[in-house]
């Protein structure tokens, strides 16, 4: 009998894990939740009190699930290709698209790439986490400096919201965070804990969010005058949100906490087994990228603010799951798949992975 021909390695299929498809859905859900909720955090105490504390930790978890999944090796051509089509074209595009509509809705004019438009601006922070990346896995201790960063970054007036710059450097640690969460294997180690273990974590993790709801909640009107929902952007200096001080920067610090801590009582109400919505989360950029064209009318209309009552809140809740369930589901992703990861093989090069010096499996 013959021996088989030689065949070289197999590519083996990516495995998705249930537990990080769930979270991915859970985290975009947050994000549709919370621009919703925005047109009514002005007249309603319930709606804003659930914004900020979605707002407390939602991009922080978004960016550390980010994280978790990166690569801190120096990138092939592959991964330096797809840096271009998830995220640069999708930019451009979509920057282009939210120009014209504001152009014919607002008379807004003028096209600028360095001013992203609403929920375009993580497309850019995802791009420089992926550059950085490998440098900063480099150093000792990477997340303490993305901390040093993330503080510091505050001080400096002349970094504002161009190429979101100061929301990407604000968030980074969480970044570095989810890639050290990998490294140290803690996710791995939350898989095998036995259930009355995850359960306790569970309850202590309902607890702390009960905590922080009262807390926001009786102290409502100081934290409108603090200015608390523009701290929990990372998008202004230090001066810019009204505390030119040294010690600005022991706040910032203490913001970034109170996000690690929520972001990790929130992972841990993840359900660890496949669920109905666990197939969504592979969905998370379109439901990111496209909910924004379905708000938008509703925003500028008026019809959010002007249905502040307590049942209208519910109903926006409702709404924005609704919309992120929808978004996420495959008929939507095959329409739009042009839009969000465009292939655009007419752009590049035809280059043969060992011509360019890459390995083969670096993807």
């Amino acid at each position: 009998m013959s021996a088989a021909p030689a065949t070289g390695p197999v590519a083996r299929p990516k495995v998705r894990i249930p537990f990080w498809d769930t979270a991915r859905f859970a985290t975009i859900v947050l994000v549709v939740v919370g621009h919703s909720l925005l047109p009514q955090i002005s007249d309603s105490v319930p709606a804003r009190v659930i914004y900020l504390t979605i707002y407390a930790f939602h991009m922080p978890a978004f960016a550390l699930i980010s994280g978790y999944f990166s690569k801190a090796r120096p990138p092939g051509w592959l991964r330096m290709r797809k840096v271009i089509t998830q995220l640069v074209i999708p930019y451009i595009v979509l920057q282009t698209i939210w120009s014209v509509i504001q152009y014919f809705v607002q008379g807004a004019v003028g096209f600028n790439l360095t001013e992203p438009h609403w929920t375009l601006w993580f497309l850019i922070a995802l791009a420089i986490f992926r550059i950085l990346l490998p440098y900063l896995a480099m150093l000792r201790w990477p997340l303490l400096w993305a901390v040093i960063a993330s503080v510091a970054i505050g001080y400096f007036d002349n970094v504002d919201s161009t190429f979101a710059l100061s929301r990407t450097i604000g968030l980074l640690p969480f970044f570095l965070l989810g890639w050290q969460v990998r490294q140290w294997r803690i996710a791995d180690r939350w898989f095998a804990a036995p259930a009355q273990v995850i359960w306790g974590v569970r309850a202590v993790a309902v607890a702390l969010f009960a905590g922080f709801m009262v807390v926001v909640t009786t102290q409502l009107p100081f934290l409108n005058e603090f200015g608390l929902r523009s701290w929990l952007l990372y998008d202004d200096s230090y001066r810019g949100l009204g505390e030119p001080t040294w010690w600005a920067g022991l706040l910032r610090l203490g913001f970034l906490i109170l996000a690690a801590v929520l972001s990790a009582a929130f992972f841990s109400l993840i359900p660890r087994r496949r669920t109905w919505v666990t197939a969504l989360g592979a969905g998370t950029m379109y439901v990111y990228l496209l909910h924004s064209f379905v708000l938008y009318p509703l925003r500028q209309s008026g019809f959010l603010a002007d249905h502040t009552e307590l049942p209208w809140v519910i109903a926006t809740i409702v709404f924005a799951i609704a919309l992120s369930v929808v978004l996420a589901t495959p008929p939507i992703r095959r329409v739009f798949r042009f839009l969000v990861e465009p292939r655009a093989d007419w752009l590049f090069k035809r280059l043969d992975d060992r011509a360019a010096g890459h390995a083969p499996a670096d993807r």
